[in-house]
């Protein structure tokens, strides 16, 4: 059986290497923000350029001949 008091009480951090991992924190929270902006930014450029492609092509559509509606047309 072991006893708590067996265990080694942990040394407090120095505080210069508290700051250095802080820093690290910091500098991958940057990275992982900037990451996920690009993404985003990139998601959007291909939506509005995917999205002008559609409106162009609706607009292409809407000019041809309407073969359907010649064979649903009542008299």
């Amino acid at each position: 059986m072991m006893l708590p008091n067996e265990f080694p009480q942990s040394a407090p951090i120095p505080q210069d290497v508290a700051q250095n991992l802080e820093s690290a924190k910091v500098t991958r929270e940057f990275y992982h923000e900037l990451e996920y902006r690009q993404a985003f930014e990139g998601y959007c450029q291909w939506y509005y350029q995917t999205a002008e492609r559609h409106r162009q092509e609706v607009k292409k559509m809407r000019g041809d001949i309407n073969i359907l509606g010649w064979f649903t047309r009542r008299k």
